[in-house]
């Protein structure tokens, strides 16, 4: 745990009591405050209770001696409107921040010379690969490496700080609108397109709090951003530090930069990494990710020959086109992580034909912008709430496709038309959807798929 100092004595209010909530009350504990905790839901109270933390409605509080309310990054800041806990703030002048504000604070307070270095990722899609990538490429490179944020462990839950660390960080877009000094000493945005946009007000918000990630870091700081698309591009022109563009275009860059493509890494015209061999790595968008590990790892002083022999290693993340099995050459991948139609399109781009699953709860816009892959979907098998209007959009381009409803019926389904077809045979989970109408994650929804596959006889797939 990292124990959070500065609120020595003093009160701070901990609104939502989930992950993150319960670790920055137990940090803030370890460092001298007196956390006031509440959430609206009773399991989250007695947890705290059970914890012996002091569970107080917040609505009811004095909050002339509260010196911060942390808040979860799950309530909202801004928009639709402020939480209510926010408003409460603001009346009596408190600052509302973020676990990972507090993480920046923690590490501020040690000696310069004695703190730890900080890699921190955020983008729309693909920053939670490029984030286990950069972890398992610096720890393959031999260094002490703690991975977590906004994937996996959450960030005060991190083994303290040591001067040896290098701390790879998730943040996401709501995590950042938290932050005042965060300061990373590379700092990296993979993309950007339109998403949570209720949440921000819409995307001059949504951007804004991804350029975030950039607000403090110092000169000597690297920013590595994707330029492919404008808002990206935007913010490489705009930063006055050292910026290292990565791009997936056919021809390089001119400036400091990375152009990434299927199987190889460009860096000024001279191909530097072949990643054909990268089982891993499938895809354009895979070959970005590794363009921003590699580029972290060596902005840290990892050789050449280390970072590639880490990304050639790398077996790969749960959810995220994760292959889990194969019946005879029908293959079965996981990209349950898809949960917006630009995520989809990496999947869908990564192979020539696919039997496709997908469904959930439709982000703005649903699949109309993936049309022009419409042609790599031998057929579509519909789930959720999303599976009459993505019929629709399917039926008006031609696309044969099925109304499964639930991802078992696909699954099976899928199976079957695959088995009888000919050359490629993948079945994919891409569902461009949230997966809340049936599922409590993402995670359970790919958990949910990998089960169903396996009960139909599939072998697991395992990496090479």
């Amino acid at each position: 745990m990292i124990a959070v100092p500065g609120f020595e004595g003093r009160r701070v209010a901990v609104f939502g009591l989930g992950r993150s909530g319960i670790t920055a009350a137990r940090a803030l504990l370890a460092g001298g405050a007196i956390p006031i905790l509440w959430d609206d839901g009773e399991a989250g109270r007695a947890q705290a209770k059970s914890e012996g933390f002091t569970v107080d409605d917040l609505a009811a509080a004095d909050w002339s001696d509260i010196a911060a309310l942390v808040l979860s990054p799950g309530a909202p800041l801004t928009h639709p409107k402020p939480h209510w806990t926010v408003e409460r703030a603001h009346q009596a002048g408190v600052p509302v921040l973020g676990d990972i504000e507090l993480f920046a604070r923690a590490l501020a307070a040690r000696p310069k010379d004695q703190r730890p270095r900080v890699v921190a990722v955020t983008g729309t899609n693909g920053k939670s690969t490029t984030t286990a990538l950069i972890g398992w490429v610096l720890k393959s490179a031999g260094l002490t490496v703690h991975v977590g944020g906004n994937i996996g462990v959450g960030v005060l839950a991190l083994p303290e700080p040591t001067t040896d660390a290098v701390y790879v960080i998730e943040v996401s877009s709501y995590q950042l609108d938290l932050t005042t000094t965060f300061a990373p000493d590379v700092a990296i945005l993979t993309n950007i397109s339109p998403d949570h946009l209720d949440r921000h007000g819409g995307m001059e918000g949504y951007v804004r709090a991804k350029r975030r990630i950039f607000s403090n870091q110092a000169p000597d700081a690297v920013a590595l951003i994707g330029v492919d698309e404008d808002w990206g591009r935007g913010m490489a022109s705009e930063l006055s530090r050292r910026v290292i563009a990565v791009s997936t275009v056919p021809s390089p860059p001119r400036g400091e930069g990375y152009v990434a493509q299927v199987g190889a890494l460009w860096k000024d015209g001279e191909r530097i990494a072949d990643l054909t061999r990268a089982r891993s790595l499938p895809g354009r968008h895979n070959a970005q990710n590794a363009a921003f590990a590699y580029a972290a790892a060596r902005a840290l002083g990892v050789s050449h020959d280390a970072a590639v022999a880490g990304l050639l290693s790398f077996p790969g993340l749960a959810h995220r086109m994760e292959a889990v099995a194969q019946i005879g050459s029908v293959r079965f991948i996981n990209d349950s992580k898809a949960t917006n139609a630009d995520a989809a399109r990496q999947a869908l781009a990564s192979y020539p034909s696919v039997f496709w699953i997908a469904g959930g709860v439709p982000k703005a816009g649903g699949i109309d912008d993936l049309a022009d892959l419409f042609p790599r979907v031998a057929r579509a098998y519909l789930i959720g709430q999303a599976a009459d209007a993505f019929a629709a959009t399917l039926s008006a381009n031609g696309v044969p496709h099925v109304l499964s409803r639930t991802l078992e019926a696909a699954v099976s389904a899928a199976a079957d038309d695959a088995a009888a077809a000919v050359g490629d045979r993948i079945v994919l989970l891409s569902p461009a959807c949230a997966s809340f109408d049936q599922f409590a994650d993402f995670e359970a929804r790919g958990e949910a798929f990998r089960a169903a596959v396996l009960a139909l006889g599939a072998v697991p797939e395992t990496a090479s």
